[in-house]
């Protein structure tokens, strides 16, 4: 669907900044998400299979080798351990489960790791599965949608006008060979980007349409999380109501798409996350982030459940997939899980917990500079 707005029209939004008038964009907002999705909801965990000492400058990551941020650091995990990862998911009530790793690709070893663990949570849950593993060939997409991969995440982070600020070892072209090949192997697209890196309101906008043109499945919102040591590491926390202002803009531009808001939710919005969920959203990010910790997902779910949106486990699994809840929902109960008595307490969950989950460590070492071309001042 073409987007509801014009971008002149997204502009004047953009700089709304009266709370009772942001209040009915965010009605405008509430009406079309609930057009296009009822009371349907999307809610996504992941697990950081394999973090740190990535070789890429992406300014806003702690674990670029160019950033002095401390971080979680592991080699890629093991297939159990990305379905132990799953079962937690799945407790806390998520819909669907990511695998995500570092860099701009993996290894043979690495990526038949990936597919390995993607087999078990499509055997051994009712998750549905994404899987964000950097540039990948149509020949890799084809493998992911073989072992039971959905949808498959690549954000573009931003504008393609501000893209170089951001990075310069990660091409924006790549990124959209990665979205094509994702195409071609049938499977669904996850792409969003981060708010908050310096760019102007005005590059807001273009990602935005940039990211309509794309026509993704699904759209993930990240806020900068500023982190000690990265390139972005200064700035301010956005202000709340702009946030929440944004998702709005871009749920107009962009009305089709699943979104969901990730990294830097808590630190950005604090108690007035529900007014976001209105604001468009058809889901957030549960548990843990990559790098830092999530909310309680019992939590997350109550947001939902308050504006009468319906966070029940969806039935689907490995023999019966649906991979997006567009049309509703389908009939009969889930499979059962062993987990399924786990979902209302976290306290019962104990494979879902955040201290033992990330294990932050200081990087080793000299840590070089940024690329010069990388290192434009910031307003």
């Amino acid at each position: 669907m073409a987007p509801l707005i014009t971008f002149e029209e997204a502009m004047e939004l953009g700089e709304l900044t009266d709370h009772e008038e942001i209040g009915e964009l965010v009605e405008r907002a509430w009406e079309v998400r609930k057009g296009k999705f009822g009371d349907s909801t999307d809610m996504c965990s992941l697990v950081n299979a394999k973090s740190g000492g990535c070789a890429e400058d992406c300014g806003f990551c702690a674990q670029s080798r160019y950033a002095e941020a401390d971080t979680p650091m592991h080699a890629m995990m093991e297939p159990e351990q990305i379905l132990e990862h799953a079962k937690a998911a799945e407790a806390a009530g998520a819909h669907r489960f990511c695998m995500v790793t570092q860099g701009q690709g993996l290894s043979k070893r690495d990526f038949s790791k990936i597919l390995e663990g993607a087999k078990l949570v499509a055997e051994q849950t009712n998750l549905k599965r994404c899987a964000s593993v950097g540039h990948i060939s149509p020949d890799r997409a084809a493998q992911l949608a073989e072992a039971g991969i959905q949808r498959v995440h690549h954000n573009v982070e931003t504008a393609r006008s501000y893209y170089d600020e951001v990075t310069t070892t990660v091409k924006y072209e790549g990124r959209m060979r990665t979205i094509d090949a994702v195409r071609q192997a049938g499977l669904e697209t996850c792409v969003g980007g981060i708010l908050n890196l310096g760019e102007s309101p005005r590059q807001r906008v273009e990602m935005a349409f940039e990211l309509s043109e794309i026509n993704p499945t699904s759209v993930p919102i990240n806020l900068l999380n500023p982190r000690t040591g990265t390139k972005f590491g200064d700035r301010d926390l956005m202000d709340p109501w702009d946030v929440i202002k944004w998702i709005a803009i871009f749920r107009l531009i962009i009305p089709d798409a699943l979104f969901r808001l990730c990294g830097g939710r808590v630190e950005n919005l604090h108690e007035l996350q529900p007014l976001a969920v209105k604001a468009g959203l058809n889901g957030v990010m549960m548990g843990n982030f990559l790098t830092t910790l999530g909310a309680e997902p019992a939590d997350d779910r109550r947001m939902f459940t308050d504006l009468g949106l319906n966070v029940a486990r969806q039935p689907d699994n490995g023999a019966n997939p649906r991979p997006d809840n567009r049309d509703g929902w389908l009939e009969g109960d889930a499979p059962k899980t062993p987990i399924d008595d786990l979902i209302d307490s976290q306290e019962e969950a104990d494979m879902w917990d955040p201290s033992t989950q990330l294990r932050v460590i200081a990087k080793k070492g000299k840590v070089p500079a940024y690329p010069r071309s990388a290192r434009k001042e910031v307003a």
